[in-house]
């Protein structure tokens, strides 16, 4: 179910930023399928808690992929949002995802470090080992968290930001993520969803400089249930 004003997950507001916990199949900014963005829920939600005559400004911070769900960043202002976007290209803001995989990782703790090339044509990502000609270098930290039935929870610290990095990364070494058919997983979760969460984002506040740490509660199914 996508998210509407009325069942947004609100986890932070102030003047300058609104963080949401984003639902399995929401998209975060507009595309070609024609979908209402979350950008538009969220700035419905702004226009209507504050009675704001004319158009919302919301500046869209940074995006999950469609079928992930967890911690999604909006700015409410320009300054929030030009400040912000400086504090991820310095590396300042930390986010911590949480990943559900059938094969355990050979090592319990680990980094992959790769090189991410991006088709466009089918919107997938392959890793490969040596770096060329328009490929990105990748790198994430992992360690298994958790042994659940038949599963394995993950929780994973980007170094780099590539195009669908964990998906592409965890499939690289033989755990692709439950329900993640176009990386690997032999069959798709029923609500088209795959379990990849942007579980927890830390970041000193671009505006007040208070520190700021955001935990975003996994989905309700059983097996992030058993996470938790």
């Amino acid at each position: 179910m996508a998210s509407t004003k009325n069942n947004l997950d609100v986890l932070f507001e102030d003047n300058h930023l609104i963080v949401v916990n984003k639902q399995c199949g929401d998209i975060v900014q507009g595309d070609k399928t024609g979908d209402v963005p979350l950008s538009e829920v969220v700035k419905n939600y702004i226009k209507d808690k504050y009675n704001k005559p004319g158009n919302v400004f919301l500046g869209v911070v940074h995006r999950l992929d469609r079928p992930t769900s967890g911690i999604v960043v909006f700015a409410k202002t320009s300054k929030a949002l030009e400040r912000f976007n400086k504090m991820l290209r310095d590396k300042k803001v930390t986010k911590t995802y949480w990943a559900v995989v059938k094969n355990k990782p050979q090592k319990e703790e680990g980094s992959i470090v790769s090189y991410l090339k991006k088709n466009p044509k089918n919107n997938k990502s392959t890793s490969y080992a040596k770096e060329f000609e328009g490929s990105k270098k990748a790198i994430l930290h992992y360690r298994v968290i958790k042994a659940l039935n038949n599963f394995y929870l993950l929780e994973i610290n980007l170094e780099t930001g590539r195009h669908h990095q964990i998906r592409c990364q965890l499939a690289s070494i033989g755990s692709p993520i439950k329900g993640d058919l176009k990386y690997g997983f032999s069959r798709s979760n029923k609500n088209a969803g795959i379990h990849l969460h942007a579980r927890k984002i830390e970041f000193i506040h671009p505006v007040k400089k208070e520190p700021i740490c955001i935990t975003a509660t996994p989905p309700n199914d059983a097996i992030w249930n058993a996470c938790s």
